[in-house]
């Protein structure tokens, strides 16, 4: 029969026991191993890991995970030895297996197998003489005590795996030594044990005795001490160590699982996928196993919402108990993993107050998986619109409005590139437990140097906060993020969206709706009425009017971030619409030529033409869906 020293790799969710654990079992009558299946510790101390059923199975592990990774992801120096032995319940000599499917070399060979069946490595069974180095053969089915040591030296990388007959010593040469790097097979925690079944011959499979040491040598083994083999015969032969076989085999694993289908479905279920561009980018990548466990799978009772590339769920971090914010970003698309490729370049290396905070991300098959900061308030347009349950005040409303700017600003002027926005809006800004307010979602974000000019070419943003030349050339620059902004104040004066289905038309649109207020005189009369008295009139006038400035149809009349940071900090007046040229025709859209990829995010999902400012509204409302 086969003996294989079976390395497999094992997602198990457990707290890590000592890295520096060691412990040895002269005999398992005190022992304390988590067993199962036909496995059974016996009176006198064997650890039977099969009887004389057939077709069954036995485990037998080491109670507690323990570490295998240092912090580098290195994994330790461990050494393990133990003594087994196969007893047949029939007084019959029993030939060994040979698998052709697995590429066995013979029916009596030792073989290192990584994953799989077939292994790596492997040699006819024995031992080389300490005297002159040649193979003396040891047959696996002789029925009597044997012993085995798995080295695996960490520093090196080398495998060495030693056999011996019982009573006669370690040898000084391992049957097989192979440089291999464990590494990329093992994770951080895993059991350790032994994994037994029965094929349609009556055996019964024993381990006399095991020691175990993870960063040094294991310890010996007291031979004397080792309980006795039971008598069955005066021939007593049989078939040895095999994992998985599903005819007349067994199997003891040093580094096991509950059945290969489990490690399977599991190594599938969190398969993770790695390319260059990762490695140039700092954020932290996550496991997709912690983030799975702290959103308790992703059920929709965490969910936060969901956008035009993504859903988001609420978790908590399983070590830190930190909660985060996890968005599933869909890249079956191209547009999917631009999108996430966007947000990893971009926001991973921002860092401002009224920015929300890209703690690290995930890929796996399928899925992209970005971590944010856990924003305790949600979006700001829960607040805003559909008769909110919670309404913003106006000093709350003009701090948030003042925090979106000064992140903006930022993105513009004051970090090491350009940073493009290309979807400022309410839902995209985020409330803080203290309400403040942060901009987010950055997937549609582009980056450029200072004092060049930006390439993007396509169309993409949210109906209502696109300005009319980014519309007509599908060009987007800072003064298209100032045109959105207009509309974002705008949105949170008023408590109204962008665009709206009204019975009149005229008052489909917010902007249109405003500069018809602004017109008669009566410009803070578009306020949000839920703000009732509680407001002050000067800062409401002064967000409304900025509001207008930074949509004119203009762009270079549009002020630029920083000064609209000094607008609303009263550090500058703010200049007359009406000496601006300010009228209904700046404030409409236009024809957008050579419009094209529109990626457009509005709830209602409407796919609309645009057409010239006499007819935006009908067409707007009109549009099919």
């Amino acid at each position: 029969m086969l003996f294989k020293a079976v390395l497999l790799v094992c997602l198990l969710v457990c707290l890590a026991a000592s890295q520096d654990l060691s412990f040895r079992y002269n005999g398992f009558r005190s022992a304390n191993l988590s067993v199962d299946g036909i496995a059974e510790i016996t009176s006198s101390g064997l650890l039977r890991l099969t009887n004389d059923t057939k077709q069954e199975k036995g485990h037998a592990f080491f109670p507690n995970p323990i570490t295998f990774k240092n912090t580098n992801g290195s994994v330790f120096t461990f050494s393990t030895t133990f003594v087994f032995a196969i007893v047949p319940e029939i007084a019959m000599e029993l030939d060994t297996i040979y698998s052709s499917e697995f590429d066995d070399i013979n029916d009596n060979h030792v073989g290192i197998d990584i994953n799989g069946l077939t292994s790596e490595e492997s040699a006819p069974a024995g031992y080389h003489t300490n005297s002159s180095g040649r193979l003396a053969n040891l047959t696996l089915a002789s029925s009597q005590p044997m012993q085995i040591w798995v080295e695996y030296d960490g520093t090196q990388k080398q495998l060495n795996i030693t056999l011996a007959a019982i009573n006669m010593g370690k040898p000084s040469i391992p049957l097989l030594s192979v440089a291999l790097d464990l590494s990329p097979y093992l994770l951080d925690t895993m059991y350790v044990g032994f994994s037994s079944s029965t094929g349609s011959v009556l055996t019964s499979h024993y381990v006399l005795g095991w020691s175990y040491n993870m960063n040094g040598q294991a310890q010996a083994l007291d031979l004397a001490q080792l309980p006795k083999l039971p008598r069955i015969g005066p021939k007593e032969r049989s078939k040895f160590l095999t994992i998985g076989v599903p005819t007349i085999s067994v199997s003891v694993v040093f580094i096991v699982i509950s059945g290969l289908v489990y490690f399977i479905r599991r190594k599938r279920k969190f398969a993770e996928v790695l390319e260059d561009w990762e490695r140039d980018y700092g954020p932290h990548r996550f496991k997709y196993k912690d983030l799975y466990i702290a959103t308790k799978g992703f059920r929709d009772k965490e969910l936060l919402g969901s956008g035009g590339f993504g859903r988001v769920y609420r978790g908590v971090l399983p070590s830190s108990k930190i909660e985060i914010a996890v968005k599933k970003v869909s890249h079956e698309t191209r547009q999917g993993m631009k999108v996430f490729v966007a947000e990893i370049v971009s926001i991973g290396r921002l860092r401002h107050r009224n920015l929300v905070t890209l703690l690290g991300y995930c890929r796996r098959k399928g899925e992209l998986l970005l971590v944010y900061d856990y924003m305790l308030n949600g979006s700001l347009d829960k607040y805003l619109y559909d008769q909110p349950r919670v309404t913003l005040n106006w000093s709350q409303r003009f701090r948030v409005i003042k925090g979106v700017a000064s992140g903006l600003f930022y993105l513009h002027e004051e970090w090491e590139q350009v940073v493009i926005h290309r979807d400022v809006k309410a839902s995209n800004v985020l409330l803080d437990g203290e309400l403040n307010g942060r901009l987010g979602d950055f997937g549609l974000a582009r980056l450029y140097d200072h004092g060049t000019d930006p390439q993007t070419t396509h169309v993409v943003g949210t109906l209502g906060y696109l300005a009319p030349e980014h519309t007509r050339t599908g060009k987007a620059t800072t003064k298209t993020d100032v045109y959105a902004f207009g509309t974002f104040l705008l949105e949170v004066a008023c408590g109204r969206r962008p665009i709206e289905r009204r019975e009149q038309a005229e008052d489909a649109i917010l902007l249109d709706w405003v500069f018809s207020f602004w017109v008669k005189g009566e410009i803070i009369e578009a306020r949000d009425q839920n703000l009732g008295p509680d407001y002050i009139p000067e800062e409401v006038e002064l967000v409304l009017k900025l509001g207008l400035l930074c949509s004119h149809s203009v762009p270079e009349v549009r002020p630029s971030m920083r000064q609209v940071l000094q607008f609303l900090d009263r550090d500058i007046p703010l200049p007359e619409l009406s000496s601006l040229g300010l009228s209904a025709s700046g404030l409409t859209f236009a024809h957008p030529e050579g419009f094209s990829d529109y990626a457009m995010s509005y709830p209602s999902s409407m796919n609309m033409a645009f057409s010239h400012s006499s007819s935006v509204a009908e067409s707007l409302l009109s549009g099919g869906r």
